[in-house]
């Protein structure tokens, strides 16, 4: 048997405890009431079978955490859900402040250059967020976030092959309701966030919030004296919602943010390779990169949703949306003064989508069909620039996707305990990818300054256009032997559609101009989900298999001339199992408990790559890793309410365990990060009106160090660059709201 990490070891005794608490005869008590007895009745309202149902009757892995619970435990974003979600990754891309690298079970995709799709598909009330710059999300004007865990292939698309992520905002009402909410805490933290709901007669409503984010760096830029890991950005959102009778309703909303915030540059960790000494930095947030800081995100989107009632049991609804947004970037891949090995780099990307749904909501039969349209484009431009060979090569192009479907997703009561639900999603989408690869003699390319650079080999110019199509299905059988427990059997399959290669190389790879072909994940799943002991229990286990093809893998390939061409390929086979558990446990009125444990066993079966200067693909599964995916993660809080003052304290520790995983498909003992744990605790103080809260929160109390990426460049010429990114230090923020 392999020797476990110690976090492993941790997050294994956590699921050992978990378990010994779920049999505990202590918690056959009284049930809980008032506020605890809300929170813990379990019938938590989700949309994830795009219907509103209860959370223990929906056959599929879900994780909904409230906009308030996010909030009160200090949250500042989305990537606060790895946290608290079993086999989910969310990070912050490396060099980037509002780019998300997303992973679930596994499935994901690291790099947001554009043209690539994502692994794991993002959505803010409904709404397909294509492209990962920007999607940040910032938890304000959230009323929940749900985590659908597995392939989602049939209600939500053709790019939530690892799972989707559900970003839900407050419906307006008919109250004027508003509150403000001000924050300060480490490194100079200042967040300023004010919502307001005026109500214009009987059916009519409009609302806005708007949030400020400010915050020093956790490091400085050791060449230019900038900040490091700073923040500084605004958001905000505007709604209309019109509602003239019970069974129509319409929402107009628009959202902007835009993120100044500093280029996020990385730490070395080995020395310059033949460059001027290296001299460690005094921090890992420190950089001595010399390309610059300036960095700009904009995103902005507007949508429409509509519903209406047709009779008692047909509704329909409507969404349309349009997004785009715009990135100025730089990445110094060498962490040096020079330019040994540098990226300026810009995207922009914009997104039509329409879909209309028909839901049907019998006395034995519900579900619903819809029909999807996506017009988008994604386009960018960077320099790859070598500054000891003064050579730049340029690379820029674009990628226009149209795309279509058609679905339909029904549950049927076979008898009054035992349920049948199917689903079935035909997409077709046609692509067009333009790539355009020069070299140039001199730093950086007239596409980003330097006019005066010479001109020199056309290594890829090329427009093409492919066509991809698949059917998803999706079928579960459930057991509901009573309204608080249901067992399941699910199978779903997903895919990721293919694309163009915008880094493709047609010199060394000719092939790149045929682009890649989809990927493909066939999952299995059997769970549970129950409520016992009086309802003072919540217990979710659920076990999974994924047969994963035609992963799309990005690869090297030596040239007989001694270069290299990097170039995605479909190139990986594996598969992947693992076990997820969620508890929540409320043995009385003042007290509870919250805990999930994850296991994942990812393994490659084949991975196909050029080696050793060799022109005919090699299988080296046994060679490759996942990224991204520890094979244990935990989590474990628990809050303890009281009265005091005329109001409620509220305390809350929690500790989240995560044990060994790599950076990349190649282990790296530099860059990978070895297991750890991150303790945290917040407290707050609400007023018996409601009116007034006051919190603090304490994130990562002991300061531990933890990367959560990295690059790799060996060898003279790139400067020998191996650079870290970590996670944020310990912080103590203070937030005082009011509402009204």
């Amino acid at each position: 048997m392999s020797r476990l990490s110690h976090s492993a070891r941790l997050a294994l005794n956590l699921g050992v405890a978990i378990t010994a608490l779920s049999a505990a005869p202590a918690f056959a008590q009284e049930p809980a009431d008032t506020a605890v007895e809300e929170a813990a009745t379990g019938d938590i309202v989700v949309t994830a079978r795009r219907r509103e149902e209860s959370l223990i009757d929906v056959p599929i892995s879900v994780s909904a955490l409230s906009g308030d619970a996010l909030q009160s435990q200090g949250a500042v974003d989305i990537t606060a859900l790895q946290d608290k979600t079993p086999n989910l990754t969310l990070q912050i891309a490396r060099g980037s402040n509002s780019t998300l690298i997303a992973f679930i079970r596994g499935v994901g995709q690291q790099d947001p250059l554009w043209g690539f799709e994502p692994g794991v598909g993002l959505y803010v009330d409904d709404v397909y967020v294509a492209r990962p710059q920007g999607a940040v999300l910032d938890i304000f004007d959230v009323e929940r976030v749900e985590v659908l865990r597995g392939p989602q292939g049939t209600l939500y698309g053709r790019n939530t092959i690892g799972g989707a992520i559900k970003y839900v905002t407050k419906r307006l009402g008919n109250d004027f309701t508003g509150k403000v909410r001000a924050s300060y805490g480490s490194y100079d933290q200042i967040d300023l966030v004010g919502q307001v709901t005026v109500p214009l007669g009987d059916t009519l409503s409009i609302g806005g919030a708007i949030a400020r984010y400010k915050r020093d760096g956790y490091g400085q830029n050791l060449t230019t004296g900038a900040d490091q890991y700073d923040k500084d950005v605004i958001a905000g959102r505007i709604s209309a919602e019109f509602a003239p009778s019970d069974g129509v309703f319409f929402r107009l909303a628009a959202d902007k943010t835009v993120d100044k915030s500093n280029a996020r540059h990385g730490t070395r960790l080995v020395g310059n390779g033949g460059l001027p000494a290296f001299e460690p930095t005094r921090s890992v947030y420190d950089t001595r990169a010399g390309i610059g800081d300036r960095n700009k995100v904009m995103t902005q989107g507007m949508s429409l949703t509509g519903e209406i009632d047709l009779n008692d049991t047909l509704t329909f609804k409507t969404i349309t949306a349009y997004r785009d947004g715009h990135t100025d970037t730089l990445i110094d891949f060498d962490n040096t003064a020079g330019p040994v090995l540098d990226i300026p780099a810009w995207y922009d990307d914009r997104q039509f989508t329409q879909e209309l749904q028909l839901l049907y909501s019998g006395e034995r039969l519900q579900g619903v069909f819809g029909l999807y349209y996506l017009d988008g484009r994604a386009s960018g431009a960077f320099d790859t620039v070598l500054g000891l060979a003064n050579l730049t090569t340029l690379t820029a192009g674009s990628v226009k996707t149209k795309s279509y479907a058609a679905f339909a997703d029904f549950n049927y009561d076979l008898t009054d305990q035992l349920k049948l639900s199917a689903g079935l999603r035909y997409t077709k989408d046609d692509k067009t990818g333009t790539v355009f690869r020069r070299n140039y003699t001199g730093i950086r390319s007239p596409e980003f300054g330097n006019a005066n650079a010479v001109p020199g080999l056309i290594r890829t110019d090329y427009t093409n256009d492919r066509s991809f199509d698949q059917f998803t299905p999706r079928i579960s059988l459930s057991y509901q032997p009573n309204d608080d427990l249901n067992l399941y059997a699910s199978y779903g399959k997903g895919f990721k559609s293919g694309g163009f290669d915008m880094r493709g190389d047609a010199v060394l790879t000719p092939t790149t101009v045929n682009g890649y072909k989809p990927e493909t994940v066939d999952a299995y799943e059997l769970g549970m989900k129950g409520a016992f002991l009086d309802r003072t229990l919540f217990l979710n286990i659920a076990g999974y298999y994924s047969d994963y093809k035609d992963q799309q893998v990005t690869i090297q390939r030596p040239d007989v001339a001694g270069g290299i061409a990097s170039f995605v390929d479909n190139a990986g086979k594996a598969e992947i199992y693992g076990l997820e558990i969620e508890t929540r446990i409320v043995p009385s009125r003042n007290f509870s408990v919250n805990a999930s444990l994850g296991y994942t066993h990812a393994d490659y079966k084949k991975f196909l790559t050029f080696i050793g200067g060799g022109t005919t693909p090699v299988d080296v599964s046994d060679l490759r890793v996942f990224q991204n995916t520890p094979k244990w993660n935990a989590n474990l809080s628990a809050t303890w309410s009281d009265e005091l003052a005329g109001g409620t304290i509220d305390i809350t520790p929690s500790i989240s365990m995560r044990s060994d995983y790599h950076m990349f498909e190649i282990a790296n003992p530099l860059l990978d990060q070895d297991g750890y744990a991150l303790v945290d605790a917040s407290a707050s103080w609400t007023s018996g009106d409601d009116r007034f809260k006051l919190s603090v929160n304490m994130r990562n109390l002991f300061d531990k160090q933890y990367r959560v990426g990295g690059y790799n460049f060996p060898g003279a010429l790139f400067g020998n660059s191996i650079i870290g990114y970590y996670g944020p230090p310990r912080t103590a923020t203070f937030t005082a709201e009011y509402r009204f």
